[in-house]
């Protein structure tokens, strides 16, 4: 089967929708699938063109407003262009999706939203209101939509009125349950993930006072370093937070394991991909209480807050250090990727996920 995907970044771009597209498209190739990933974050630190884990990767350029959307018109002709039997398009909050959408034409058209309704910027929601007719046009054109959490669809229902099919995220497992812990000087805290104000990580950084006996290391990069960093120096805890830009892979899990905490604060998250990755590294975790990241606080290693106050996110880092990690509900990339074929096959009857 020829495959492509459309998305609006690929690795060694960071990110959750980046992970996913990239796990699942290098095991259709395993699986004997031709696989192409057309990406609209093309650049000079990035090949235009390049074989990924036996993955073809074009990359186009974009004109990205305030660091989003990725708008790359050309890719609706390349889509055109393309001899695919299936087209895989990721990523509502992001323009490509919707120039996969007018590229097809009679291929079968999937796409993975990745939707969490809404943006932490009021530039962003701004736009977002603008776009959602054209959203809708976009789900309704789909064979399938794919919602990653089932918090995801009931928002899709609610919001478009389309039912979609539940395929979760996925983990390497055994990456991550068999990683030697990190050794460090100071017992530590973590952050992973694209450094943006929605993100929460400056909560973290002001938490850090009430919690003297801990460091914390921020495994990540984007626009809100300078920020973070100010809030750092502000809060007098500069010298205890550790920014450790983009992080290998084969780093990552250690990370997570040698974490007294893993902390997301986000508000804006479609399944919440790194708590998956902490629980199946024995470490526990505290999350806002928003959006997907909700229904983690379902596991009695997550601990949920309601406020960004630091009396609040110390207090919860405290409890979270008392309950002990479980991770048996994890699901396996190897299985999201026989879920998604079968999408791809017009066969619907998957299981159902967080």
């Amino acid at each position: 089967m020829k495959i492509l995907f459309v998305t609006h970044r690929y690795p060694p771009r960071t990110g959750g929708v980046e992970t996913h597209v990239r796990e699942i498209a290098t095991r259709l190739v395993d699986r004997g699938h031709d696989v192409t990933v057309f990406s609209a974050d093309a650049g000079s630190d990035v090949p235009s063109s390049e074989f990924d884990g036996g993955v073809r990767v074009q990359r186009f350029r974009s004109f990205s407003m305030g660091n989003a959307f990725y708008v790359a018109p050309q890719m609706a002709w390349a889509v055109r262009r393309t001899e695919a039997d299936v087209v895989h398009a990721h990523n509502y909050h992001a323009f490509p999706m919707l120039f996969a959408a007018l590229g097809v034409s009679d291929e079968r058209f999937i796409v993975t939203t990745h939707y969490h309704g809404g943006s932490a910027s009021a530039y962003r929601d701004r736009l977002l209101r603008v776009y959602r007719p054209l959203g809708k046009w976009i789900v309704k054109q789909a064979d399938v939509v794919i919602a990653v959490s089932e918090w995801e669809r009931e928002q899709l229902h609610e919001d478009f009125e389309v039912d979609a099919t539940v395929v979760p995220n996925g983990l390497d497992i055994d990456r991550f349950a068999n990683a030697d812990p990190e050794e460090r000087e100071q017992p530590y805290l973590l952050c992973v993930g694209r450094l943006e104000e929605y993100k929460g990580i400056q909560y973290v950084i002001r938490a850090l006072p009430e919690l003297p006996e801990y460091d914390l290391v921020i495994a990540g990069s984007g626009p809100y370093r300078d920020e973070l960093v100010r809030v750092a120096r502000q809060e007098g805890v500069l010298d205890r937070v550790d920014f450790l830009g983009h992080v290998r892979d084969d780093r990552l899990p250690s990370l997570y394991s040698g974490a007294r905490v893993y902390l997301t604060l986000s508000t804006f998250e479609a399944y919440g991909m790194t708590v998956a990755e902490a629980l199946a590294s024995g470490t526990q975790c505290v999350v806002r209480r928003h959006g997907a990241l909700e229904k983690w606080t379902e596991s009695p290693a997550v601990i949920g807050v309601q406020s960004n106050d630091p009396k609040d996110v110390s207090n919860a880092i405290t409890e979270a250090t008392k309950v002990k990690p479980e991770s048996d509900s994890t699901t396996s990339w190897d299985t999201v990727t026989s879920n998604i074929e079968s999408v791809f096959q017009g066969r619907q009857n998957i299981h159902q996920g967080l």
